[in-house]
């Protein structure tokens, strides 16, 4: 059980660092092709790996410089608050007011840019390099604050097992999946090996904003009991996953590829965090998913071979999935929509759609009017029990 009584978490901040800190972690035979940072003709970074053009970073290079003084060029990590060693984190949380921050990696330079590296044993090499050098060095410093997440590889399902077990055996409190876990666009029935797996070990699983569908990953959103040709050609583009997701934002499209599979029947304990999706477009979404989902659920079952859900797709969607939010008083007006037990709210730290380190102004005015006990739930409650941070 944590010794830290939590009053403020963020639910969804960024490790951005060098990764000359944590390259010794990878095996020297692959350390060539691991990322690396360049400067730019701005002289900016930019993170480079094979195959790959240059990739600037600004947007994530914020860290509270204001907004009057940050440009969409030339951002150096060096110099940028939320890039340093762990000891200067935990002093950046003490002046933002937070008791501690759930860390995802790297957006531009993070896994989906690893992914990038076609030797699957290099890419995975890099992947468990940095797991390793997170828990071991970095959120071992303070680890009842720093609340790092395990990167699981986008390669099959074995391995994101294998890793899944990995993280658990360093002490991870929770998961990143960035793709469905055997490595496709869609769900399937390999997938649930990962997540029986993840319920076995109670290890939270989280994705950030969307699922990679990318490359190998592009096709279909959702595999049917009974296909073939001819039906698929006559249905078109638009299936019933696509139509029942219609009026989706970020997050929505995952939410209802797994609802739609059937995942959350086939596991019904199991709960995702969807992190930085915002909330205030939720109600509409949920309402528009069930009208969706009743008219068009027939024709899947009578050509596609489609089991009908034993309930209507909000009602999974409350149940099964908490959702992150930054700035979002229309999120916070409409949280009784959603449920008060599945909002968290987040700085998204170092990035520039934070407020660090005033980020105690914005609580105060997303949350005004608000009865007590349901901001704490949002900004504390529902991360400690998600991520069982108080041991249970």
């Amino acid at each position: 059980m944590s010794a830290i009584a939590y009053q403020c978490i963020s639910g969804d901040s960024h490790l951005e660092v060098d990764s000359k800190r944590w390259l010794h972690r990878v095996p020297e035979k692959y350390r060539e092709r691991a990322p690396r940072l360049i400067k730019t003709a701005t002289g900016g970074d930019a993170w480079v790996i094979e195959g790959q053009a240059a990739r600037e970073v600004p947007s994530d290079l914020y860290g509270g410089k204001g907004r009057e003084n940050w440009q969409p060029f030339g951002q150096t990590y060096e110099g940028t608050a939320g890039t340093g060693p762990a000891e200067q984190r935990v002093a950046e949380q003490d002046r933002d007011g937070l008791d501690a921050e759930v860390l995802y990696p790297a957006q531009v330079g993070g896994p989906w840019l690893w992914r990038s590296i076609p030797d699957d044993n290099a890419y995975k090499a890099i992947v468990r390099a940095y797991n390793d050098w997170q828990a071991e060095e970095y959120c071992a410093v303070a680890p009842d604050r720093l609340i790092g997440l395990g990167i699981l590889p986008m390669t099959n399902v074995d391995d994101a097992v294998a890793e899944l077990e990995h993280c658990a055996k360093l002490g991870y409190k929770g998961v990143l999946l960035s793709a469905f876990p055997d490595n496709k666009g869609y769900p399937s029935r390999e997938d649930d090996r990962f997540w029986a797996a993840a319920l076995d070990m109670n290890m939270p699983v989280t994705i950030h904003i969307e699922l990679n569908r990318l490359g190998e990953r592009a096709g279909p959103l959702l595999k049917y009991p009974r296909e073939n040709r001819e039906t698929l050609r006559k249905i078109g583009s638009i299936g019933l996953a696509e139509q029942v997701s219609r009026f989706h934002r970020v997050g929505g499209l995952n939410a209802v590829q797994m609802v739609l599979d059937g995942l959350f029947d086939r596991f019904p304990n199991l709960r995702i965090y969807m992190a930085e999706t915002h909330a205030g477009w939720l109600p509409f979404f949920l309402h528009m998913a069930d009208v969706r989902y009743q008219r068009h659920y027939s024709w899947a079952q009578e050509y596609l071979g489609f089991r009908p859900l034993k309930g209507l797709p909000s009602d999974y969607i409350r149940e099964h999935i908490y959702w992150g939010f930054l700035d979002d008083p229309i999120g916070v007006e409409m949280r009784h929509h959603i449920g008060v037990d599945r909002l968290i709210w987040a700085t998204d730290f170092p990035h520039q759609e934070t407020d660090w380190p005033d980020s105690g102004e914005v609580i105060k005015r997303v949350f005004d009017g608000v009865p007590e006990d349901e901001t704490y739930r949002m900004v504390a409650g529902n991360v400690v029990a998600f991520f069982h941070l108080d041991g249970r």
